[in-house]
């Protein structure tokens, strides 16, 4: 999938500001270095010097002082708070099941830095400059599937990222090496941290994970939404549909900015076509082609136009400061607020999954034309070299009705979910660690059906010769043709060429084909 634009061979700034979506995919999947600037040292000193005179103030102040949860009540003596740090970081990194993927523990460290940059969590200078340390020297550690409600934050999953800080807990290293953490920081030349007063809150207490998947999801959603674009004009051009309706002065009459963008891209798409050209005179009586075809534009369009709210959220959450209590330096105070909450965030990435759902849906609906005799405008069935003794694709559809299917399950959504936990303080929980787990399967699903179209369209528009396809939709063919993937012929095994024509859309090697003849598309 994608991995931005950012110039890898500098490290990532981390200041007080913002993470651009360029430099998050930058350090999560490319591995890029990180550092932090000099107003971000200043604002963490700046915050870090409250806490100090607040830890040794008489007056209990909560994540300093107190215990945390429904057991803030207790004020914890000097002596005692760092084995408070200790303990709650230990006791939180509870997490269970499989390893998350790289990507996404990097992405939540480079977050929870973030954060930290903006003077509003309060810890040392030397424990925000490990945890930039960890992901420079790509060290990585091991964080587990469940464990997160999205509220307060992503705890568990941060705790075990706080717990390599201490030098304990399992990591990866550069070259993926499990091994405890202390080893991986010994041989990367860091020394852990005893943290203190609150430090372990600051580091375990946000949303970091999900919005970190959140991030991805847009990127890979913006080029496969473009993708599907692709694939909807080859099944336009394979089915002999017409190109007439996706004409701009019929888009401006209802203006939605992603469906005029997507009904753009087909227009483009399907310039030069030859296929299209052999039915647009006179002698055609189509009146008008069936929705999956027809509404591509509106469909398309709308899964674009929410992304782009998804990524309005995103890039809200991305400047902020997501903690409890925070520190507000400038007046020199900690408060306790709610802003770990995970709702905002939660809901977009349950809408991406309704998004990722219904644009497979309206894709396998474009497939199985092809496939019915009835419907496919005088195409062999199921594309099959000889009917009867060959299936051509007709199992390939069945893939994508299965992905179809269980995409429709991941579309309900984990946000109108809420466990009571902690004793009944944390009464209300975002469950949008979940919403970004299911989400992460919504898009690789999407992926796999708009490949099958892809690979099912070429098949077809290569059985519609003598008759040219498009310029742009012909490179598509020439690319899964040098890919290895095969035209039109006896059966063979299917699967592996499924594989590589997803690896195909997922690269953006598809996409780039197309873009390759027309430029960027909308």
């Amino acid at each position: 999938m994608t991995t931005g634009t950012r110039d890898l061979t500098q490290p990532v700034e981390i200041g007080v500001g913002a993470v651009s979506f360029d430099d998050l995919l930058a350090v999560a999947r490319s591995g890029a270095p990180v550092r932090l600037s000099g107003d971000a040292l200043v604002a963490i000193d700046r915050a870090r010097a409250v806490v100090d005179e607040l830890a040794e103030a008489p007056t209990p102040a909560y994540g300093i002082s107190t215990g945390f949860g429904a057991l803030a009540t207790r004020h914890i003596p000097t002596e005692m708070r760092a084995q408070l740090q200790r303990s709650l970081v230990r006791s939180h990194a509870a997490g269970s099941g499989p390893e998350v993927e790289r990507e996404v523990v990097r992405a939540l460290m480079l977050l929870r830095l973030s954060t930290l940059a903006t003077g509003h969590t309060g810890v040392r200078r030397e424990t925000a400059e490990l945890l930039a340390g960890l992901l420079t020297h790509g060290i990585t550690p091991v964080v587990r599937e469940y464990g997160s409600l999205g509220c307060s934050g992503d705890l568990a999953p941060l705790s075990h990222c706080a717990l390599a800080l201490m030098g304990e807990g399992e990591v990866r290293d550069a070259t993926g090496t499990l091994l405890p953490a202390a080893e991986a920081l010994a041989a990367a030349g860091l020394a852990p941290v005893e943290l203190a007063a609150k430090e372990g809150l600051a580091l375990i207490n946000g949303t970091d994970g999900m919005l970190g998947m959140l991030v991805m999801a847009i990127a890979d959603l913006r080029m496969l939404l473009r993708t599907a674009d692709v694939a909807a004009a080859m099944s336009v051009e394979g089915q002999l549909a017409t190109d007439r309706v996706f004409a701009p002065e019929l888009q401006a009459i209802r203006p939605h900015p992603g469906q005029a963008a997507s009904a753009a891209n087909l227009v483009a798409l399907l310039a030069g076509s030859g296929v299209v050209a052999s039915h647009r005179g006179p002698d055609c009586n189509r009146v008008q082609d069936a929705y999956s075809l027809r509404c591509s534009p509106q469909v398309h369009g709308a899964a674009r136009d929410t992304v782009e709210h998804a990524a309005s959220v995103a890039s809200i959450e991305l400047r902020s400061a997501v903690d409890n209590p925070v520190v507000l330096a400038s007046e020199g105070r900690v408060e306790s607020n709610g802003n770990f909450h995970g709702a905002p965030v939660a809901y977009v990435l349950d809408f991406l999954a309704i998004v990722a759902a219904d644009v497979a849906s309206i894709s396998e609906r474009r497939t199985d034309r092809f496939l019915d005799k009835a419907r496919n405008h005088g195409l062999p069935p199921f594309l099959a070299d000889d009917p009867g003794v060959d299936s051509g694709h007709m199992i390939a559809q069945y893939t994508q009705a299965a992905i179809v299917s269980e995409l429709k399950r991941l579309a309900v959504p984990a946000s109108v979910d809420s466990i009571p936990s902690s004793a009944m303080q944390e009464d209300h929980v975002s469950m949008g660690w979940s919403a970004a787990r299911k989400l992460r399967r919504s898009v690789d699903g999407l992926t796999r059906v708009v490949a099958i179209e892809v690979l099912t369209a070429a098949r077809a528009l290569d059985l519609r010769a003598p008759l040219e396809p498009a310029p742009a939709t012909g490179a598509v063919i020439d690319l899964l043709r040098s890919s290895g993937i095969e035209g039109p012929g006896p059966d063979r095994h299917l699967s592996p060429e499924i594989e590589a024509a997803v690896q195909l859309v997922a690269s953006g090697a598809v996409l780039s084909a197309a873009e390759g003849v027309l430029g960027r598309l909308g």
